[in-house]
């Protein structure tokens, strides 16, 4: 009967939204967690891959300051790795990653139980435990630092742009690597609060007609705003975000929007420095790890205040409204592109291990058990694994050549361990490192993209939740 009557209330919490202040666990949970996540990223020792293009042959690519930096196309990414294997030019990772890995407990409810921040650098190559204010789900004892990959080649990972100003000094000095197309969340959250303003309708064309034309992100196209935002997020199609990117430039809202993410307690979340006449240039881009959990932790929507803010505005869900809610949830459940924290798309491989146990999106499997994914072949049949899978990973991942990313809400199926949580995972490995014992790619399917540390680093990760 107790039981039933827990159930009942989580459920009417649920609906209405109701005022229920933040269930943050102890001191001591959190502390916990905390050591457990920088233990698990300090076991896969990531300074043991090799270096593509190390600095004394990258060093003619990455003089010109920061370069532009989008997904690759799977054409891309094929020429690309067999250029690679024939130059085989690679050495060591001359010094310790920067990754910054944050983990948000939710409680039955969707309310924030625990959160655990760590840092990886140079400077922590142990890894540092963040310390977060549990009201405001922050901190302010981290001088974020703008990603540049000449500074963290030639300058021991260290910047020397702050991101946020007032930070000098902190105890904790770090470079926020380039989130990729993990940014595309940020781009989603400022579609879908222009939706809910009445601003946007998601269901009418959209006329993209780039001015000037970038080849990353396409020519002229004609699309609904709401197959923009899927292609976007299942398929981090580049042509889809400029063209939302550029949408908002023609509501002049970029300006609104990341004032938004200041407003509600996320000031390391920005898009700046995008190009009005055609969404392109988004190297002037920043997330930190803790503001995007935070970010899809109002997207998950759970009940009450979910944080409130150090000039105390007690933020909800509402800051979307449950339908945009609903769309941002079920396009990333939605996601293709399952291939770094989870690796499923590679089921039955040797190589790279299996990740976080994640179920595949039904959208994307063949009859014959294989995933398509746009123009991205996937040669494995992953039915075993959807068949053995105890998680729902709604997600988005990104991958540049300085950068993999990941980040999403993991929910386990009914009779599994119970886990409700999100992830975040930024570094600067990306598909320019590779592991020592890597096999090559069979011919005409899509690459593996990122070291497989990740993935171990995900199955860590979730056995860290299944346990705690």
């Amino acid at each position: 009967m107790k039981l039933k009557r827990f159930t009942v209330l989580c459920t009417a919490l649920a609906l209405t939204g109701a005022a229920v202040a933040p269930a943050v666990a102890s001191e001591e949970g959190t502390h916990r967690l905390a050591e457990s996540l920088r233990e698990a990223i300090v076991a896969q020792n990531f300074k043991d891959v090799i270096d593509l293009t190390p600095p004394a042959s990258g060093a003619a690519l990455r003089s010109a300051g920061p370069r532009e930096k989008y997904d690759a196309s799977p054409a891309e990414l094929m020429n690309r790795t067999r250029a690679r294997v024939a130059l085989a030019a690679g050495k060591p990772l001359h010094q310790t990653p920067n990754m910054d890995a944050a983990i948000i407990e939710l409680d039955p409810v969707g309310r924030p139980k625990t959160v655990a921040n760590v840092l990886l650098s140079p400077q922590y190559p142990n890894g540092v435990v963040v310390p977060v204010k549990h009201k405001g789900l922050s901190t302010d004892q981290v001088r974020y630092r703008w990603w540049d990959d000449d500074e963290w080649d030639a300058n021991g990972g260290k910047g020397t742009r702050d991101v946020l100003a007032g930070r000098e000094n902190a105890a904790i000095d770090f470079s926020s690597p380039y989130p990729a197309s993990v940014l595309k969340l940020m781009v989603g959250f400022g579609v879908l609060r222009l939706a809910d303003e009445g601003k946007v309708d998601l269901d009418a064309d959209y006329v993209y007609q780039p001015n000037p034309v970038r080849e990353a992100c396409g020519g002229p196209s004609v699309k609904k705003i709401r197959q923009h935002f899927d292609e976007m997020i299942t398929k981090s199609q580049n042509e889809s975000t400029c063209a939302l990117i550029k949408m908002i430039h023609d509501l002049n809202a970029w300006d609104q929007v990341n004032k938004t993410f200041v407003d509600l307690g996320m000031p390391t979340l920005m898009v700046t420095g995008t190009i009005p006449g055609n969404g392109g240039r988004w190297i002037g881009s920043n997330m930190s790890g803790l503001d995007t959990a935070k970010l899809l932790l109002l997207v998950n929507g759970g009940a009450g205040v979910l944080w409130t803010t150090d000039g105390g505005k007690q933020v909800t869900r509402n800051e979307l409204s449950y339908s945009s809610r609903k769309f941002f949830q079920e396009t990333l459940a939605g996601q293709g592109h399952n291939e770094m924290l989870s690796t499923p798309n590679w089921c039955g491989r040797d190589y790279p291990v299996q990740g976080l146990p994640q179920q595949v999106p039904a959208r994307w499997i063949k009859p014959d058990g294989t995933v398509t994914v746009g123009d991205a072949v996937y040669d494995r049949d992953v039915r075993p694994c959807n068949a053995a899978a105890e998680v729902t990973f709604a997600h988005k991942t990104g991958w540049v050549d300085t950068t993999g990313s990941d980040a999403g809400i993991v929910k386990s199926f009914r009779g599994k361990d119970k886990r409700n949580y999100i992830v975040v995972v930024f570094c600067n490995l990306g598909t320019d490192y590779v592991d020592a014992n890597r096999p090559a790619d069979p011919p005409g399917v899509y690459p593996v993209l990122y070291t497989q540390k990740y993935a171990q680093l995900g199955k860590a990760i979730d056995d860290i939740m299944k346990n705690i």
